[in-house]
């Protein structure tokens, strides 16, 4: 990731417009704050949330509250908790998430 070709950027996430959407179960509340070719966002899933797709795209993952499963297209599966975060490059291997109690992530791509 390159973080280059923008000035100082102060985000005030409770400024910027939640997006909902509906996934395979749950729901997925996001604000987004994007610079040149990085995006900055703030996301809630609700507890039962199981996404409705197999992402590609790298990730820089914290998670704030709650526990977050990720499994991999190789079918092996990671828990990520509060105060703990994980990475995944660009083009790695698919990833799917999922999460019983819910979580809040912060997430950098």
């Amino acid at each position: 990731m390159k973080i280059e070709g923008f000035p100082y950027m102060n985000v005030v996430w409770d400024e910027l417009t939640p997006v909902t959407s509906m996934n395979e179960s749950g729901t997925a509340t996001s604000r987004s704050a994007r610079a040149g070719d990085v995006c900055l966002r703030m996301v809630e899933f609700s507890p039962g949330y199981r996404a409705d797709h197999w992402c590609a795209k790298g990730h820089a993952v914290l998670v704030l509250e709650g526990s977050l499963t990720t499994v991999l297209d190789d079918g092996s599966s990671f828990v990520t908790t509060a105060g703990q975060s994980f990475l995944i490059g660009d083009n790695s291997g698919r990833h799917l998430v999922h999460t019983e109690i819910g979580a809040k992530m912060f997430i950098v791509d």
